[in-house]
């Protein structure tokens, strides 16, 4: 097997992060690029919006003060954990985050998926953006189990 970079999706949370160990062993171990990605779900697109409608220069303010956050947070994340692996690059997209992250897996021409089998919003054992990308995905996806309980 010829792992040359690796993507881990995240979207901040405790299950998320379940994966961590194991993308940085992948890492550690053949000296990969480890690609860190965190998508933020684009508001503005959904269609039943519990929000209410909101105006598009608002929904970009939103999405810049996110994004922001977000460089922030996969700095901090790369700077703590991740230094072992010679090379680490960060994602922010805007959208779905299964689409993206197959996208973001086939621009890069990335070797393989770590993720979490579930992130912060699924109340079962293999959340749906998971099993999407699992489905999916035209690159092998490793799903690490992530605890049974709200985050």
């Amino acid at each position: 097997m010829d792992v040359r970079k690796i993507l881990w999706p995240t979207d901040f949370s405790k299950n998320a992060s379940a994966a961590l160990p194991y993308v940085r062993s992948l890492g550690e171990k053949y000296q990969t690029e480890v690609h860190v990605l965190y998508v933020i779900d684009d508001l503005g697109h959904q269609e039943d919006p519990w929000y209410g409608e909101l105006d598009k220069r608002h929904m970009e303010q939103i999405h810049q003060w996110e994004e922001k956050k977000a460089k922030k947070r996969l700095d901090e994340i790369c700077d703590s954990y991740l230094e072992g692996c010679p090379l680490f690059i960060k994602h922010v997209a805007v959208g779905d985050p299964a689409k993206k992250i197959i996208e973001t897996a086939e621009k890069e021409g990335l070797d393989i998926i770590v993720m979490a089998s579930r992130g912060r919003r699924s109340h079962f054992g293999f959340g749906s953006v998971a099993e999407k990308v699992t489905k999916n995905a035209t690159v092998p996806v490793v799903t690490v189990p992530a605890e049974l309980q709200e985050t």
